[in-house]
């Protein structure tokens, strides 16, 4: 459990994640106005927050490795 708010994400995935929540929630407000486009909320998060909890629970992190000194 310590490890569940460890930043998971690579800096270029957070901005594109972020890119995309912003997409999907447009959707909401201009062109086709679904409530589909809310799903942009997940992606907007977790770019933000740099935390997955998916790639926690598999043990995934595309996040650099820090250089050992």
């Amino acid at each position: 459990m310590k490890n569940f708010l460890v930043v998971t994400e690579h800096p270029v995935e957070r901005v594109l994640r972020v890119l995309v929540g912003l997409g999907l929630l447009s959707f909401v407000f201009v062109g086709p106005k679904t409530a589909w486009g809310w799903i942009g909320i997940l992606p907007l998060l977790t770019g933000f927050t740099g935390l997955c909890p998916l790639y926690t629970l598999l043990g995934i992190s595309t996040r650099p490795k820090k250089a050992p000194a």
